[in-house]
């Protein structure tokens, strides 16, 4: 993976977007977030990179992971050596 940080699009009181965060925190993975329920820009740029609305929504560098739960994030980060199998 980019050395550059994961940014997370979340909407506040999502449960995926809870879980996707304390999987990161739990495995201090930093990243970025934002909330795009209260940044309308942030709102539109997850949009148009991603062709959807839903979160949470990760951004790494060139790769996107959409509309995930924990275990497809897990997958992702050992697909891209961030985590072991």
């Amino acid at each position: 993976m980019p050395k550059i940080r994961p940014f997370l699009y979340i909407k506040k009181g999502c449960p995926w977007c809870d879980e996707a965060e304390n999987f990161l925190q739990g495995h201090e993975i930093p990243y970025d977030k934002v909330n795009v329920l209260s940044d309308s820009e942030a709102y539109e740029r997850m949009q148009k990179i991603s062709g959807q609305t839903k979160t949470p929504t990760m951004e790494w560098g060139d790769e996107l992971l959409v509309d995930f739960e924990v275990k497809q994030l897990e997958q992702f980060l050992i697909e891209h050596g961030v985590l072991k199998d």
